[in-house]
């Protein structure tokens, strides 16, 4: 066989190998198109659009989508998810840990005040396993804990204020899809946004002290050691210190990390839009 051919042949196979690669890699929709349609219709800003609610009732009647999407994200095979960039898998994680979140509410919704009605005694809501992923039985718990939150993958503790708990207490649940091209900035503002709602952060001029959500505590050292350059809790409040309060002498305490901090009780009920009417 000629050199010439020999080249060609090879040339014709990594054209044949690339193109399947390449095929495999777009059977899912990255993104995330039928989810966003979902976010973008039943989602509603509220607070000035510091916060969200979910329009559960009107949802519930758009389930065959969610669960046309939810299929598509049980029928990912983790072959192809390994292949995919770092933020692509992060938007996947992501989407798929809300839209699951809004699944389980919806299969008692309206017979359900509380995430918290899931679980028991013995068990969480989280560590129930009601989904399909890559291929096994999966549950929330797993898809934060084990994947989003695994040493090495992302490192991100901004995810803390992403994944949504269907919970007034909760980061506001954003009105559209994760996607890789979006995500940093989309994190930020989810940071942003959190932070900026005084109901669940703020300081308090009479105490001193800022009074923060728990999930600061929770996952402080998720804080101290991910990769958004901060070494402690108080260093994430100082970047942001124009969002927690809007006094100037507040803004410059925080700034400076002299204020000592309290967490607020977490309201874990319903982040229900219909329920507000």
């Amino acid at each position: 066989m000629s050199s010439r051919l020999t080249t060609l042949l090879s040339l014709i196979w990594m054209f044949l190998f690339s193109s399947q690669i390449f095929a495999l890699d777009n059977t899912f929709d990255h993104q995330h198109t039928l989810w966003n349609k979902l976010l973008h219709k039943h989602v509603h800003w509220i607070n000035n659009g510091k916060a969200s609610q979910v329009d559960y009732r009107a949802f519930k009647q758009d389930e065959p989508q969610l669960e046309k999407y939810i299929a598509s994200l049980s029928a990912t095979d983790k072959s192809d998810f390994d292949r995919w960039s770092r933020n692509q898998r992060k938007a996947f994680l992501l989407n798929a840990y809300n839209a699951f979140t809004i699944k389980l509410i919806l299969s008692r919704y309206p017979e359900v005040e509380s995430i918290k009605d899931f679980g028991s005694l013995f068990s969480s809501p989280w560590s129930k396993r009601f989904f399909s992923l890559f291929g096994k039985p999966a549950n929330l718990d797993e898809i934060e804990h084990e994947m989003l939150r695994k040493p090495g993958a992302y490192d991100d503790p901004y995810i803390h204020v992403s994944v949504v708990c269907a919970s007034i207490g909760c980061p506001a649940l954003p009105n559209e899809a994760f996607t890789a091209d979006k995500i940093d900035r989309q994190l930020n503002e989810n940071m942003i946004r959190f932070l900026s709602d005084h109901s669940r952060n703020r300081f308090n001029p009479q105490s001193g002290e800022l009074e923060i959500s728990k999930i600061f505590d929770w996952y402080e050292k998720d804080f101290e050691q991910g990769n958004r350059q901060l070494h402690s809790i108080k260093d994430l409040f100082s970047r942001f210190s124009n969002q927690i309060s809007d006094a100037p002498q507040q803004q410059q305490l925080i700034k400076n990390r002299q204020v000592e901090i309290t967490y607020l009780n977490y309201d874990w009920r319903l982040n229900d839009y219909t329920h507000k009417k």
